[in-house]
């Protein structure tokens, strides 16, 4: 007897998602995005490369799927705590976790492959953009309008402008040859977000 086709809609074995997304990241940092293939990252994952290419088309999808495994969801507060929280209490709420973050050397590894494949594979950043970056920035452009309907922030404060001067001075200082361990870190963090007004500022 023959064994009995399995049915499309077979739900897919998570511990199999978890290696290749594991995999992939290895490969990505390790040799970047030009250097990456489905079989290098099969091969690693233990699995056939038609196991990964069933759940993921592209090898830029796979890998944007696999950034977001290594960045914490601990960091993405949702629209109800944003509006149970004050605007100091959600920043100071998320700043040890983004400390942690922001000094791991895999992050610093990540974040430095991620910005050099822009220009030669775009196609990586526009997935990346679409599916991490953007629903970050639409919570972070929320919590700054929150800021300034209180007062904290200057009535023409852009959040676009703000937002970019955040995440750029963190990656700035991630990526600097003496990075700071996650107490530097967060100490740091904290003087960007006070200077950006989202933090009170410190007693004289």
């Amino acid at each position: 007897m023959t064994a009995p086709a399995r049915g499309r809609g077979r739900p897919r074995d998570p511990e199999t998602d978890a290696a290749i997304l594991r995999a992939a990241l290895e490969v990505f940092v390790e040799r970047g995005i030009e250097g990456l293939s489905i079989e290098q990252v099969a091969k690693r994952a233990g699995v056939g490369k038609l196991t990964v290419y069933r759940r993921w088309a592209t090898k830029e999808e796979l890998v944007s799927q696999a950034i977001q495994t290594m960045v914490s969801d601990e960091l993405t507060l949702s629209l109800a705590d944003l509006d149970a929280l004050s605007p100091y209490e959600i920043t100071e709420r998320a700043l040890p976790a983004a400390a942690e973050l922001a000094a791991s050397p895999g992050y610093r590894a990540l974040i430095a492959r991620i910005w050099g494949s822009a220009v030669s594979h775009p196609s990586l950043m526009a997935v990346t953009w679409e599916r991490y970056i953007l629903p970050r920035r639409r919570l972070a452009a929320y919590l700054i309008e929150r800021a300034r309907q209180e007062g904290l922030l200057a009535a023409d404060a852009d959040a676009d402008v703000l937002i970019d001067m955040m995440v750029g001075a963190v990656m700035y200082r991630a990526l600097q040859p003496d990075p700071p361990d996650t107490d530097e870190m967060l100490r740091y963090l904290r003087a960007v977000y006070r200077q950006a007004g989202l933090l009170p500022p410190e007693p004289s």
